[in-house]
């Protein structure tokens, strides 16, 4: 999916990038619930910003609010002028009755040049795929003619939502890899959401846990080096792939209030439960 979307305020500089989207102070609720809660995040020109989170933690719904699909019940968002924008989202339905082709799906938001659609499905590695039919494409494939159709309005700022489901750890490589090509290419931001809460893609800037807050935010501290990680899947992949360790200063109780942490008590755990808070590697 692609929006346009014009700015809500002026647009500052962070860092020497131009900034593309900001939240600032967001919170969303749903039937009462608390989604989110005082969230603060910037995507600048050129950087990868990989936001984990376990399922439920609002991660999908602050992304489209950034997109301005939702609107927060608190807070702002500011957006750069003429910001051009690119969603894939995390799963899409087709009926495997439907006869829909690459060609047609790639054209649902207007007509494009067949040229265009050539050499971008070659960009994502479909190449000659313009007459497959959708709903015969594997996972991965489905998720690369999505992230095909996102690129043809060449975005500023790309979110891709949960792009590795379903795909195994090559594919994950290779997809991550993609990624930066894009990023590169394009010289677009790119938000890149994630359930996985210790394994992000190497190329990453910026890595935010969220669990309905921002719970900690930092750099991947370890690539994946493991001589017989390396082995069993190839440089190509381990190269691609980061260990990313949470840093909390507080925990979750059950009803998901936020405990301080004692003093000492830095590097947290952030498990199923909603708990963190306990040391691990």
């Amino acid at each position: 999916m692609n929006i346009q979307t014009q700015p809500d305020e002026p647009i500052s500089q962070v860092h020497g990038h131009a900034t593309l989207v900001t939240a600032e102070g967001v919170a969303m609720s749903f039937a009462g619930r608390l989604i989110l809660s005082g969230v603060d995040l910037a995507v600048n020109r050129g950087e990868i910003v990989t936001l984990i989170g376990l399922n439920g933690s609002g991660k999908s719904t602050l992304a489209r609010i950034l997109l301005g699909l939702l609107q927060p019940d608190a807070g702002r968002v500011w957006r750069a002028a003429q910001l051009r924008l690119g969603y894939v989202p995390q799963a899409l339905t087709i009926d495997p009755a439907l006869p829909l082709t690459v060609r047609r799906f790639l054209t649902l938001g207007g007509p494009v040049a067949d040229d265009l659609m050539v050499s971008t499905l070659s960009e994502v590695g479909l190449s000659g795929s313009l007459g497959a039919q959708v709903a015969q494409l594997s996972g991965g494939e489905l998720h690369r003619a999505m992230l095909a159709r996102a690129l043809l309005r060449r975005p500023d700022f790309l979110v891709l939502d949960e792009p590795m489901s379903g795909v195994d750890v090559a594919g994950q490589g290779q997809l991550y890899k993609l990624i930066e090509t894009i990023r590169d290419t394009y010289n677009c931001g790119v938000l890149l959401i994630s359930h996985d809460l210790h394994v992000v893609m190497a190329a990453t800037d910026r890595v935010v846990c969220l669990n309905h807050h921002i719970c900690c935010t930092g750099r991947p501290e370890a690539i994946v080096g493991d001589p017989e990680f390396r082995a069993l899947f190839g440089a190509a992949v381990a190269d691609q792939l980061a260990l990313y360790h949470h840093h909390h200063d507080h925990a979750h109780d059950p009803d998901g209030g936020v405990v301080p942490l004692e003093m000492g008590l830095g590097v947290g755990r952030y498990e199923a439960g909603g708990h963190d808070g306990h040391a691990h590697d």
